[in-house]
């Protein structure tokens, strides 16, 4: 009698872009899905993980590294490079130890003060965050979006221009555009060697205008995933931001991706369906924030499929569960490959 056939599981290679904690969370449960050692099954595991992470941050310790010593902001990388070390509660809590409040070193993370050095040494950013890489034995890869020197600027709705992450994120008044300065900012070669080559893109959660746009608005980046084979999904924010993104629904984000790169990228959108608790959603809405309107219908008339599902995590604040995202993504996957 024959042994039974053993299936090869669906080998997904996955670039997921964005910046601050969304793109993080992606990251470390999607990390828990990488293939070791020849694993088989039929479930689809990961056998490639790319992060392309946004580099216009310019408050806090990433801000002041960058005024001081004209060097990329470290922080969202950071954040990147301990969700995907081997050990994220030895390494990871060193890289994350910020000094207490005080001259000099008081605010700054040890992770982004150990960027900030390799850099210098090395003269080269992306080179540092390799070695970062490598001394924290991560499973994937992260790329800065690019390697120059960039600024975010954005146009309100009265007409002023506000230039900087930080005063975007603090205007109260509605977005209409933003842009980077310079205008045309090349991205790292291996950003778009990363893209044609995966099969599954991942964009978002994020803030829309300073985390998920810069990415796609670096030369080529909109251009290659439009272009690719590869399924592109965006996963929705849970909460509007204060400024940002005030009133808005999934559509209405997906809306502004799609006039700032002039192309619709997504074959697929990812919503929360689950209530945030009245004690957490008093405190959001405190705060200018509520949940971002699912907007199914807005999405089924723009043409877009959607998967909504439980995919909220409160511990005192909203997040995304890592773990039910990361197998709805893979599942997803698996089902229209076939």
């Amino acid at each position: 009698m024959k042994a039974p056939i053993e299936r090869q599981s669906p080998s997904v290679r996955v670039v997921a872009l964005g910046g601050g904690t969304g793109l993080s969370t992606v990251l470390r449960g999607l990390k828990a899905h990488l293939a070791e050692g020849g694993k088989r099954g039929a479930e689809p595991t990961i056998s490639d993980l790319t992060a392309v992470v946004t580099v216009t941050d310019d408050g806090g310790s990433s801000g002041r590294l960058r005024r001081e010593y004209k060097v990329l902001p470290p922080g969202d990388i950071r954040n990147c490079l301990v969700a995907l070390s081997e050990d994220e509660h030895l390494l990871g809590k060193l890289f994350q130890y910020r000094f207490p409040a005080g001259r000099g070193l008081g605010g700054h993370s040890f992770g982004n003060l150990f960027l900030t050095a390799l850099t210098n040494s090395m003269g080269d950013f992306p080179k540092a965050v390799e070695v970062s890489a490598k001394v924290l034995a991560i499973r994937g890869r992260i790329f800065p979006s690019t390697a120059e020197n960039v600024t975010l600027e954005a146009t309100l709705e009265d007409g002023t221009r506000v230039e900087g992450e930080t005063n975007i994120s603090r205007s109260r008044k509605r977005i209409v555009r933003v842009r980077l300065v310079p205008r045309r900012v090349r991205p790292l070669p291996e950003v778009l060697a990363a893209l044609r080559g995966a099969n599954l893109i991942l964009v978002g959660p994020g803030s829309l205008y300073t985390s998920i746009l810069p990415n796609l608005l670096v030369e080529e980046v909109a251009e290659v995933i439009a272009q690719s084979k590869a399924a592109c999904v965006y996963i929705a924010n849970l909460m509007t931001q204060p400024g940002e993104t005030a009133h808005y629904s999934v559509a209405d984000h997906v809306r502004a991706i799609y006039e700032h790169t002039r192309r619709n990228l997504f074959d697929l959108a990812v919503i929360n369906r689950s209530a945030v608790s009245p004690q957490l959603l008093r405190r959001y809405r405190a705060q200018g924030a509520e949940p971002v309107d699912p907007s199914l219908d807005g999405l089924a008339r723009m043409g877009l499929p959607y998967v909504a599902g439980d995919f909220l995590r409160q511990d005192g604040v909203v997040r995304h569960d890592e773990t039910r995202l990361s197998e709805v993504l893979l599942a997803e996957f698996g089902k229209r490959r076939h």
